[in-house]
């Protein structure tokens, strides 16, 4: 992705990495788990024209740093230090799109304060999505470096790929290695989502909500967008005829499209 890199600390102390290209108003991306910031290739070259785009590595990964303890508020506060620098450049709030766990992150650092105008969620996990014995599960491969096996997991099990569409992604060229962010975040980050108090996180949002769902993603998703559509005090759910939890990569036609809709409305 062509930008200009950048960083921030966040409370913590972390360093948290970034890229900015095009120009417009500014938008937010935080991208979800097993990846970094060039997850939004397919995306960025659809929205440069028209936002300013700003995509962070989420701790761990990346340009970023992370730290030996870990809480979900942590990102939450990462997103928020990003937040703070972009909206201190252009003198207002900006618009955030998280996707997956990073929508997680994305809701929490609006729910914490962050200079948040506009809030785009592509399906964040919520509690029901891992059960405690999957996380057990995952806890015994990432110990035992069984780290090709804790990925498919996550991506048959929870995300709901064939095993088919797990090796074209093994197979792309020029991909990142996953496999050590796996080691570093899968765990950690599937023990929150059980922790997660959705509803009463929502209930603290006050930007207005586009909530964002792929027909074909697995049933965690319609359940946690319903769930958040009845506690957000203005949100609007639309569906993507078709189009499953990976949109972001297979459609980003179509995703940019209704990001367009919804930022730029008058």
């Amino acid at each position: 992705m062509q930008g200009t890199p950048g960083s921030v600390q966040s409370l913590d102390g972390t360093r948290i990495g970034y890229v900015t290209g095009g120009s417009g108003s500014p938008l937010l991306l935080v991208h979800g788990g097993m990846c970094s910031s060039r997850r939004w290739e397919p995306l960025w070259r659809e929205l440069v024209g028209r936002f300013e785009v700003t995509a962070m590595d989420r701790r761990g990964r990346g340009r970023s740093g992370d730290a030996d303890l870990y809480a979900i508020g942590v990102e939450y506060d990462d997103v928020r230090a990003v937040a703070e620098r972009l909206a201190h450049r252009h003198a207002g709030p900006v618009d955030v799109f998280g996707h997956s766990y990073g929508a997680l992150c994305a809701l929490g650092a609006a729910a914490a304060g962050a200079p948040v105008h506009r809030l785009v969620l592509f399906e964040p996990p919520g509690p029901g999505t891992v059960t405690p014995e999957w996380v057990d599960r995952m806890r015994g491969l990432v110990a035992r470096r069984e780290l090709g096996r804790a990925m498919v997991g996550f991506l048959v099990e929870v995300v709901g790929l064939t095993h088919e569409q797990v090796q074209a992604l093994r197979d792309r060229p020029g991909g990142e290695d996953p496999l050590p962010v796996v080691e570093r975040t899968l765990v950690r980050e599937a023990e929150a989502i059980l922790r997660m108090d959705l509803a009463g996180l929502a209930t603290l949002v006050d930007p207005p909500a586009l909530l964002l769902l792929g027909t074909q993603s697995p049933p965690w998703a319609g359940s946690v967008t319903r769930e958040l559509a009845a506690v957000l005090p203005a949100a609007e759910v639309v569906e993507l005829p078709g189009l499953s939890h990976e949109a972001v990569d297979t459609a980003p036609d179509v995703v940019a499209g209704l990001l367009r809709d919804f930022l730029l409305r008058a």
